[in-house]
């Protein structure tokens, strides 16, 4: 009922481009970490540097709860979500950015993308390019990078600024989540949406832990393949600090 209350007022919002298409999905996704027992907490703080990416690692749908209860944010996502039952529908609604993997549409795509970053706003950059089982963090496309470097032309003083992101569903009704327990977090690729979310909805209760490392300068003298690695090394520190427990230390 609340998404549907709300729909017409994204839908003239997103018309007249005002500022509330923004804020609005932030209030909405906040809402429903609530109601479906999502229980954030964030280490480190969202950079204030412009242009600006975050790069996450990718466990399920509800990253972008996650995330999007957190900051205002735009998210990078595959052409397949377009045509997905409801989280199509709401990703369109709050301004994905939808990437086709056939290269003959690459360049448009990526224009898009260094559009958005240009403009101001934090885009966010799923760089494994699918979600993982939650136990681990697959490695980085480097190519997906692409995008900070088709802005640097227009980025004031040449530079974009890339800040990793580490996701890591840590615990559920006060609990640790071991591996047991992990695959409600996880959402692979092969797992119906349908029956995931009913056992999520079910279990409720899930503690996620949100790290933010220090944003980087990325620039034309910029090695993509290796920083790609910088990144995702720095990713991965975050994911298992917070799921050793050492950031509650």
């Amino acid at each position: 009922m609340l998404t549907l209350a709300l729909l017409p007022v994204q839908m003239v919002a997103l018309g007249l481009g005002h500022s509330v298409m923004r804020r609005l999905p932030r209030w909405w996704h906040r809402v429903m970490c609530r109601m479906i027992g999502l229980r954030v907490r964030t280490h480190g703080r969202l950079s204030k540097e412009r242009p600006l990416l975050l790069v996450s690692n990718h466990i399920s749908w509800k990253d972008i709860l996650v995330l999007g209860s957190v900051a205002e944010l735009v998210f990078i996502a595959k052409s397949e979500v377009r045509t997905w039952p409801v989280l199509g529908w709401l990703a369109r609604l709050q301004r994905s950015v939808f990437v086709e993997r056939q290269r003959r549409n690459t360049g448009v795509q990526i224009s898009e993308v260094s559009a958005r970053l240009i403009s101001g706003e934090v885009v966010v950059l799923f760089a494994e390019g699918t979600t993982s089982d939650g136990n681990r963090v697959m490695p980085f496309n480097a190519s997906l990078f692409g995008a900070a470097s088709a802005a640097l032309p227009l980025a004031p003083e040449g530079r974009v600024h890339i800040q990793p992101v580490s996701i890591a569903y840590i615990g559920i009704h006060g609990m640790p989540m071991g591996r047991y327990h992990r695959p409600v977090a996880g959402w692979p690729g092969d797992v119906a949406l349908g029956p995931h979310l009913l056992r999520v909805l079910r279990h409720g209760a899930i503690d996620v832990e949100v790290v933010f490392a220090d944003a980087m300068p990325f620039d034309a003298a910029t090695n993509r393949k290796k920083f790609a690695r910088l990144v995702e090394a720095k990713v991965r520190e975050g994911f298992h600090d917070a799921l050793s427990g050492k950031l509650n230390g």
